[in-house]
This record gives C-alpha cells, structure tokens and sequence, in this order.
C-alpha cells in the first residue's frame, strides 16, 4: 500500500519516488519488501527476519535512517509481541510488516486526522501517538484494581491477590521497558542527524518524548505500588500468624498450671495426705477455675486478648 503525505494520508496505486511530489508512506509485507526495495532507492540492505525483532529501536545511516518496533499488545501484554520494520530518508517511510498492524493504524490516522500543514514529521507523530493512544486508560484501570486489591487486604479479604499482583507487575515491568525504548526511538528522531525533517517541526518528537516520558514515570510508580501491596498482603498473613500464634500461647500458658495440678495428684502415692480428704476434689476444681479466671484477666490486662 503506498500514500502521500498530503492533508491526509491519499492513496496511490504507485510512487513517484523520484519525482517532486509530496513525501510518500509505503507499507509492504517481507516478500514485497524484498521484491520492490531496490527502486526506493535507500541505499541500505535490510534483510527483514520480524520474527528475530526483539525491541524498539532506531539507526541512524549514511543517507537513511532504519529502525524496528516491538509493541506489546494492549489487551494482553504478556502476549507475544508485534513486531514490524522500518526505514526512511527525505522522500518519505517504508514500513515492512506482516501482522496488519501498521494498515489499521494508518486507516486510523487517515479517518481522525486532518492536517493544516502537512509533513512526514506529523505523520510519524500521529502514527506513535496511535501507539500509546490507549495507554493512559490503561494505566488507570491498573490503578483502579490496585486500589481495589489493597482495599480488600486492608478489609481481611481472604482472597490471595498475589498471583494478580504479580501478573500487574510483570506487565507493568514490560510497558516500562517498552517506553524506554519509545523515548531512545524518540530522541534519535529529535536528534535529526541527517537533516531528513525540518528542524521546526522536530518539536513533534519532543513532544512525544515529554507524553512517553510521563507514562514511563506513571508506570514507574504503579509498578513500586504492586511490591507495596505484595509486602502489605505478607505483613497481614504475618499479623495473622502472631494472631494465631498469641492465641495458642495463651491457651498454653492457662493449660500448663492445670497440668501441673492434674500430673502432681495423678502420681497416686500411698501417703499423699490429699487423696484422703472429702474436699480434695471441689478445691482442686475450685483451684482450677480461679487459675482460668485470673490467667483471663491478666492477658486481657497486657492487651494480649
């Protein structure tokens, strides 16, 4: 698929690729790539393997700049990624992609955006604000769920949250190293080395490195919210625990003086005077009882109950 850069992104069924026409978008598979790249006239060999892309990232050339992206997909982050290639000069952006993503993005871009000064330094921004369009939502509703996990821990919610919570933090973990890349990506276009992009409007990057900057910041701080609420979920079990373990103490220390007693006139010796007397056994269940009673008022005194 290939597209000036006019008010809009207009469809061609060809390129004028040394003509003085607008700056052009190109939009190919690996196969069409190979096929077709001579005649952009790059100069640069890009052997395209999108299943060996790993990250986010942008080259700079003699007379081109190349680059790849690895977007995790919103709706499920830990997902493998989508990957796609990219190379461009002053005539215009080759983008090499076999899922389909960079197509739907653009028929976005074509169907909300109207430009009153056209430029391939307003379509690259529009197409990575495309990337991060959804982000913030994303990153609230994440907040939301923290705030709610955390409501239900503080609330004895006997639910374990940890397998969520470390599922938020490893996605979180992802989308940050994502935005690192996006703002290394970012500051190379800024950076202009080639003069492909005038140089008043390289402020579209840096506009985007200032968006991209406080996502990566807000996500920063969500992730450091998840390992809060991981150590505030294990220092209840612990409260839980000292609860648990108090109790069984306290019913120790009440049974240990009555085992005393039970052990001491369970030796049935022949002269234990005790033994003989009518009253041995209500004063040994009085002695019992009053052990129970002042033990109970004591441990509620030290707030131990």
């Amino acid at each position: 698929m290939y597209y000036y850069i006019r008010k809009t992104l207009e469809k061609t069924d060809k390129l004028d690729i040394k003509g003085k026409k607008a700056r052009f978008v190109a939009v190919l598979n690996s196969a069409e790539w190979l096929e077709n790249r001579e005649k952009f006239d790059m100069g640069i060999e890009m052997d395209i393997d999108l299943s060996t892309i790993h990250s986010t990232k942008a080259e700079v050339n003699y007379d081109s700049l190349t680059g790849t992206f690895s977007i995790p997909d919103r709706e499920n982050i830990s997902a493998p990624k989508i990957n796609f290639a990219f190379a461009l000069d002053e005539k215009g952006i080759v983008f090499i992609d076999d899922s389909g993503y960079v197509e739907k993005t653009i028929s976005t871009i074509i169907s909300t955006k109207r430009w009153a000064v056209p430029g391939i330094e307003r379509f690259i921004f529009d197409f990575l604000e495309q990337i991060i369009s959804s982000d913030q939502a994303l990153l609230e509703h994440v907040d939301k769920e923290l705030d709610t996990v955390e409501s239900n821990i503080l609330g004895g919610d006997g639910i374990d949250p940890s397998q969520r919570v470390s599922r938020i933090r490893s996605d979180l973990r992802d989308l940050r190293v994502h935005y690192e890349q996006l703002l290394d990506l970012s500051q190379e276009l800024e950076e202009n080395e080639n003069n492909f992009f005038s140089k008043e409007n390289t402020r579209y990057f840096h506009l985007f490195t200032q968006r991209v900057s406080r996502l990566h910041d807000l996500t920063a701080a969500l992730r450091e919210y998840s390992i809060q609420i991981r150590d505030l979920y294990q220092s209840q079990l612990d409260i839980k625990q000292n609860r648990i373990m108090t109790l069984l103490t306290i019913v120790t220390s009440i049974f240990m003086p009555l085992t005393l007693i039970a052990g001491w006139y369970g030796m049935n010796f022949k002269y234990m005077p005790e033994l003989e007397y009518k009253i041995s056994y209500p004063i040994v269940i009085a002695v019992s009882i009053a052990i129970v009673i002042l033990s109970l008022i004591f441990f509620r005194r030290k707030k131990w109950l």
